[in-house]
This record gives C-alpha cells, structure tokens and sequence, in this order.
C-alpha cells in the first residue's frame, strides 16, 4: 500500500470513526432534536437506541486490527443506516441540508472501504 493510500484511509476512517460515534452517542442519549427527527422521520424512538448500538460497534469492528468479515459487515452497516437517512429525509420532503451529514458519512464509508490495507480486507480464493 502506497504512503498517499494509507494517509486517504486513515483520514477517511478517522473522521468516519468520529461522525459515526458522535451521531451514535446523540442517538443513545435521547436529546429533543433527535426524538423530533424521528418523530418526523415516521419512526418508532428505540429505533435511535438500535442505531446508535450499531453505529458504536461498527466503529469498533473498523478500527480493531483483523476480522475482515466483521469489518464488511460494519462498511455495508454504515452505507445502510445512512443511505436509510437520505431516503427518509428525502421521502419526508425536507430540504438538502438535512442530509448532507449522511451523504458525507456515505462518501467517507466508501473511501474508508476502498483504500483499506490489505491485511484489513476480506480473502477470497479464486
């Protein structure tokens, strides 16, 4: 893996890391902005305690060394957890900055997943 590769990953997983553990803790502590979101959303409020479980433990699986299958399932977690958000912001009608922090946590998801080292990607024989 090249130097500029492996400066991409880790900036792009490190700020990954940070808005996916900040959004989660929020969601685990109920704060008013984010039961009112739901409630807008359409959905049920121990839907914020299941995300935020989700969102803190594919955190863990992304930074922790080995387990390229439970990193894979974490990379394809966070790509569905926010895209679900664009899609509901976007079903709800709300206007474009209400999910630009989930296409951001979408682009840095990929980044993250594809200039990943090799010793954290998933082996398959051909």
């Amino acid at each position: 893996m090249s130097k500029r590769n492996k400066i991409i990953y880790w900036i792009a997983t490190i700020w990954l890391s940070l808005g996916m553990v900040s959004t989660g803790i929020v969601q685990l502590i109920p704060i008013e902005e984010e039961v009112d979101m739901m409630a807008h959303l359409g959905y049920p409020l121990y839907f914020l305690t299941i995300i935020g479980v989700w969102k803190l433990l594919g955190v863990v699986a992304v930074l922790i060394p080995r387990f390229p299958l439970v990193k894979e399932w974490a990379y394809a977690g966070f790509f569905f957890v926010m895209s679900g958000a664009v899609c509901s912001h976007i079903a709800a009608g709300d206007a474009a900055k209400d999910f630009f922090g989930p296409v951001l946590l979408i682009v840095l998801t990929f980044v993250s997943w594809y200039f990943r080292p090799s010793d954290r990607k998933l082996v398959t024989l051909n």
